[in-house]
């Protein structure tokens, strides 16, 4: 055997089965690849990586020189095919696991959850194994689940751990179970922050859709399920009737550090804001469509004429107005003339004149 294994009559016997195998497990780690791919991808489950092997030759011969007498068979090998699926958080694991029960015929008495058999000095990092079959029948083979972090810990630990034949010293055992330690923690707190935050987030849209607004800070979350409400909607609705327009949809995101510039700084702010201004800027939007005869309006056209409203009511003139066009459109001479215009249009509306008495 090469690499200077050798292997008794009844390991050779073993190998040669493998060999004979081989086209089958190759279609196998195939098939169950793209089951389990596809199938988690259907349910919307994203991992970081889904991985699948045959056994090399030599990674078998080794496996064999060290208890080869233990199988009667090579069916008795339940590694012959691996399958490894890699994901970000602990939970997600337990998902993979459900998915990959109602998928494969699980061999209940193979399979183990090696992360519930950590020894308190042990600095191996685990994971979750099925031994699995195909619905279909045929060999069996092995589906590993853990967390990317779980999957770097076990790579390190194998390296520096036990390559070679050297003994490791107790003080850089305990170094690598400190590291593991705080591997183990991180992953945990991971998934306990993500499992929070969605947690709040569903909270901030229920808050949202209740129309408590005042409690809810002003975030790109938040501003994201606000603008799920249709909050410019009327406004827009009643510029583009003006020439009959139609409104096409744009996002409205871009707006928010405009906003937040205003000193903003929860939902309720903003809600005021449109209450407060939306008159004014009709009429500003009136006066601009008057010597026009557009036809089709972005829907962020009533919040860019609340955003010039507010502006020159705080007495910002050119140069606010300027500055809006410049955070929404990019910076560009084109701009100043733009609020040029817009100054010249809102000077003869009754808000301006209030302003100047």
């Amino acid at each position: 055997m090469k690499n200077n294994i050798k292997l008794d009559a009844h390991c050779e016997m073993l190998m040669q089965q493998f060999r004979d195998l081989r086209p089958v497990l190759e279609h196998l780690s195939n098939e169950a690849y793209e089951l389990m791919k596809s199938t988690l991808s259907e349910q919307g489950i994203y991992v970081t990586a889904i991985e699948h092997r045959v056994k090399t030759e030599k990674s078998l011969a080794g496996k064999l020189e060290l208890k080869g007498a233990k199988y009667k068979s090579i069916d008795d090998i339940t590694d012959l095919v691996g399958i490894r699926v890699i994901t970000f958080y602990t939970d997600e694991v337990d998902k993979v696991a459900a998915i990959a029960k109602n998928l494969f015929d699980v061999d209940w008495q193979e399979s183990v959850d090696k992360r519930k058999k950590h020894n308190l000095d042990s600095f191996g990092y685990n994971s979750l194994h099925f031994i699995c079959r195909l619905k279909t029948g045929g060999p069996r083979f092995e589906l590993q689940m853990r967390t990317a972090l779980q999957h770097v810990w076990s790579t390190i630990e194998h390296d520096v751990g036990y390559k070679g034949e050297v003994k490791i010293p107790n003080d850089y055992k305990r170094q690598l179970s400190r590291l593991a330690g705080m591997l183990e923690l991180a992953d945990d707190e991971f998934s306990r922050i993500r499992i929070e935050l969605n947690d709040y987030r569903r909270q901030i849209f229920s808050l949202v859709k209740s129309g408590h607004l005042g409690e809810v800070p002003l975030s790109a979350g938040s501003f994201r399920n606000y603008l799920d409400t249709h909050p410019f909607d009327n406004l827009n609705k009643r510029i583009a009737a003006v020439n009959q327009a139609e409104i096409y949809s744009v996002s409205l995101m871009s707006f928010l550090p405009l906003l937040e510039s205003f000193g903003m700084e929860t939902l309720g702010d903003v809600q005021r804001f449109i209450d407060e201004n939306s008159e004014d800027a009709y009429q500003l939007a009136l006066a601009q469509l008057a010597v026009t005869d557009l036809d089709i309006l972005s829907s962020g056209t009533g919040l860019l004429n609340l955003c010039a409203v507010y502006v020159l009511k705080q007495g910002g003139g050119r140069d606010g107005l300027k500055s809006v066009f410049d955070s929404i459109k990019g910076e560009d001479d084109a701009n100043g003339t733009l609020a040029d215009m817009i100054l010249e249009q809102a000077a003869t509306l009754p808000f301006m004149k209030n302003l100047s008495i």
